[in-house]
């Protein structure tokens, strides 16, 4: 996919932004590894205060994963000033995870002028642990805003 508004500085500031933006992607410990037009990767450890009661990582963190993955790749490439929220996404649980580290890599397969998808693949000690596929609005600037 060719990605014309493709922002290489934004894609920088996001790269290391995940761990000092505060909320659930610190506390999750969210790391951006690469980042490039419309391709994100993130680390996350499957740290033992995130197990359920029988030594799985709880699902809502894969989701979370999943959710924060799918709103930052498009930042980089669409027209400044214009933002995106998560319209829908689904995930596919593959296989149980307790411990080690979960990554997820996220491709931009669709963009458009109101709307883009993008695919997230998590995988864990080289095993696909989730497959998910969301969608994103995307918010132009209002006319008379800065």
């Amino acid at each position: 996919m060719d990605f014309p508004h493709f922002n290489q500085d934004i894609a920088e500031e996001l790269q290391h932004a995940a761990g000092t933006s505060g909320g659930l992607s610190k506390y999750l410990d969210f790391r951006h590894t690469e980042f490039s037009a419309g391709r994100l990767v993130v680390e996350m450890d499957a740290r033992a205060d995130l197990l359920t009661p029988f030594g799985t990582l709880h699902g809502g963190c894969l989701s979370a994963m999943v959710d924060h993955c799918l709103g930052v790749v498009f930042y980089p490439v669409i027209p400044p000033g214009s933002w995106v929220a998560t319209t829908e996404f689904k995930l596919n649980l593959l296989q149980p995870v307790s411990s080690g580290v979960c990554v997820a890599v996220t491709e931009i397969i669709a963009l458009g002028k109101r709307s883009g998808v993008a695919r997230i693949d998590i995988t864990n000690a080289g095993r696909a642990v989730c497959a998910a596929q969301g969608t994103v609005t995307v918010v132009g600037q209002r006319a008379g805003t800065s």
